[in-house]
């Protein structure tokens, strides 16, 4: 028996368990339930088997069961005090409880990447995923009633939430989300109760001050909720055969038969989250499609999350009867039977797959070099129309970048003017800042650019992921040697060429001999684009504090609406009056109190100018990686496309 303070070992929950035990309360219990989880959460819990139980004094014991390390019905929560079962305590243990449904939170690998040792060893069923890859074609059945009511409930809800903001929307608020979303999870609709949880995920994570919290994600996770909700309430969609499957989502993840393949690895990166660390390889097959092979488990440690993750990288890869390291397989091959492979690339490990080492490719022979031949402008463009897709449906590496560059050093670069490794990509292509691809000191990225710094000059072959700004930036995940180049990097045979830059560390005697070496500048950026941000702010803002925090002065509000008219953005001034004008927009009783609405009408003021920065952002994303005699990128232009969309 263990005993520990901290949050992450509590077991996880599913989100009906939430929903029934919150709604037992009482009002006044309800008012007093976050409070109740704050005094909860400093208490120690214990862990024996599959039950966790907390003394809360001296005569209440709260035990919660959880077979599998998940509480699955409400009448696992017990308590010992006299108000039970409709007791604080018990809604209180549930609230500090993990979703077990919630999708991932960190970045895309490592969502795309999580799984666990006791994965059973047939394509495993993902309970919340998507639709089908490319847009489908409408629905030949309308919604139904009990499918119409569910995702009202569920858009109620959700507005319900943005109105509130983080601060405000405390236990009461996700419980009845998650009430909602349960709802509509029984009405079929898998793909917007999955983005409700989603949301409750990561505004738990907001307002625990969680490390891997990041509030872009928290906007974009409450504008594909809203939006989705919006598209299935519209009248042509609910009352015609216009729902498609895309909005819908199903209930589980397929895989197809895929028979032999023959794999080539390209690289392999860690994977490092709040709950999850382990590595995920990555590999392409004679047709050139991507997939990959993850080996992640949960952790319970912080301190101790990165040194598992690159220890991972020496794991077995769990495919078949392979007996190679996912660094290994990097740099070798795989020639597969019976293979099944989802529709986002991820390779089942089923009893029948068999699986034997085999020899690898260089990055600059077939078929790895073809995923090179795209010019940079349009692996931006499929990376950013990708986005679009359902995560559970995006093919495997449509965010990834293949790209020939030089590097030029360091420069500052972007608002701020902070230092960052400038490379050239190509001939005639932009000059695009180079990022680690995870931030964690413990990862071997940081240390990795800044040699990589030192030596101007160098020219490689790189692998990834593209950074949406409105500036080139990439986050780099592996480097190998360009075809023709004078000076390489001076690697062990063992590495054949190319590293894996967050699970092996480079050294000084591997940069080329010829190379220079030390500090270098590069020539800066070019200067600020548009000021996109005086709106961005205010649709973050409005998720942080919630509908009363867009009630600035009248000065504050022309200086806005004249700095976004000035640079050309005459749509994004109106839909931030139009936000602001339905955030005040609210009616008062006799006694001059406000009447309590559904917020739906803000809650579309949002959405629009939400939908508006994203296509914004996508739009200038693409302008500065389009070379400069192909298009010119004036916010004007930007505008336009991000309206069009």
């Amino acid at each position: 028996m263990s005993a520990t303070t901290r949050e992450d070992d509590w077991p996880g929950v599913r989100p009906k368990v939430v929903a029934e035990v919150v709604a037992g309360l009482s009002a006044r219990l309800q008012k007093r339930l976050d409070g109740a989880a704050g005094k909860l959460a400093r208490l120690p819990v214990t862990r024996d088997g599959e039950e966790w139980r907390v003394q809360v004094d001296e005569e209440a014991l709260l035990v919660l069961h959880a077979p599998g390390g998940v509480v699955a019905d409400p009448g696992d929560v017990r308590c010992g005090c006299l108000l039970a079962p409709a007791c604080v305590h018990r809604a209180a243990a549930v609230t500090l409880c993990p979703i077990a449904e919630a999708t991932e939170t960190a970045d895309d690998a490592a969502a795309e990447a999580i799984s666990t040792p006791e994965a059973p060893e047939t394509p495993v069923p993902q309970p919340e995923a998507g639709a089908a890859e490319t847009p489908a074609a409408p629905d030949p059945t309308p919604l139904s009633p009990p499918e119409l009511a569910a995702v009202r409930h569920l858009h109620r809800a959700a507005c319900a939430v943005l109105a509130a903001g983080v601060s405000g929307a405390g236990a009461v608020s996700q419980a009845e989300l998650l009430r909602a979303a349960h709802r509509a999870r029984l009405a079929g609709l898998y793909r917007p109760a999955a983005a409700a949880v989603a949301v409750v995920t990561r505004i738990r994570a907001a307002r625990s001050g969680a490390p891997d919290h990041r509030l872009a994600d928290l906007v974009a996770a409450l504008r594909d909720l809203l939006g989705l909700t919006t598209a299935l309430t519209t009248t042509a969609l609910a009352t015609t055969a216009g729902a498609t499957p895309g909005l819908r989502g199903t209930a589980r993840q397929t895989y197809a038969e895929e028979g032999g393949l023959r794999l080539y690895g390209l690289f392999a990166e860690p994977v490092l989250t709040a709950t999850h660390a382990g590595a995920v390889s990555w590999a392409v097959d004679a047709d050139g499609r991507l997939s990959t092979i993850a080996e992640v488990t949960p952790h319970g440690d912080a301190e101790t999350a990165a040194p598992l993750a690159v220890g991972a990288g020496n794991r077995t890869v769990r495919l078949g009867d392979a007996a190679l390291s996912h660094r290994e397989f990097s740099r070798a091959g795989l020639a597969v039977q019976g293979a099944t492979r989802s529709v986002s690339g991820r390779l089942g490990a089923g009893a029948s797959v068999r699986a034997v080492r085999a020899t690898g490719t260089d990055w600059t022979a077939q078929p790895a070099a073809r995923l090179w031949s795209d010019p940079p402008a349009a692996q931006v463009a499929r990376a950013l129309a990708a986005q679009e897709l359902p995560y559970e449906t995006r093919p495997a590496g449509s965010d990834l970048l293949f790209l020939d560059v030089t590097l030029l050093g360091t420069a500052p670069y972007g608002p701020g003017g902070a230092p960052r490794l400038l490379a050239h990509c190509g001939e005639g292509g932009p000059v695009i800042a180079l990022r680690p691809g995870h931030e964690h000191p413990g990862l071997a990225f940081r240390a990795n650019l800044a040699l990589l710094a030192t030596a101007p000059g160098l020219r490689l072959r790189v692998i990834g992921r593209l950074e949406r700004a409105d500036r080139p930036e990439l986050r780099l995940l592996a480097v190998g040697a360009p075809p023709d180049a004078p000076d390489v990097l001076a690697l062990p045979a063992d590495r054949a060429g190319r590293v894996n830059l967050g699970l092996e560390r480079l050294q000084t005697a591997d940069l080329p001999a010829g190379a220079p070496t030390g500090p270098a500048t590069a020539r800066t950026a070019p200067p600020d684009g548009p000021p996109v941000h005086v709106l961005s702010r205010r649709v973050e803002q409005t998720v942080t504090t919630g509908r009363h925090a867009l009630a600035p002065s009248a000065a504050t509000a022309a200086a806005d609406r004249s700095l976004l008219r000035s640079a050309g953005l005459a749509t994004a001034a109106e839909l931030l009056d139009g936000l602001r004008a339905a955030a005040a927009s609210q009616q008062r009783d006799v006694f001059g109190r406000i009447v309590q609405d559904d917020h739906d009408a803000f809650a579309t003021a949002w959405l629009a100018a939400a939908a508006y920065t994203e296509a914004l952002a996508a739009a200038l994303c693409s302008a500065a990686w389009t070379p400069e005699e192909a298009v010119t990128a004036e916010a004007t232009t930007a505008e336009t496309a991000a309206v069009e969309l």
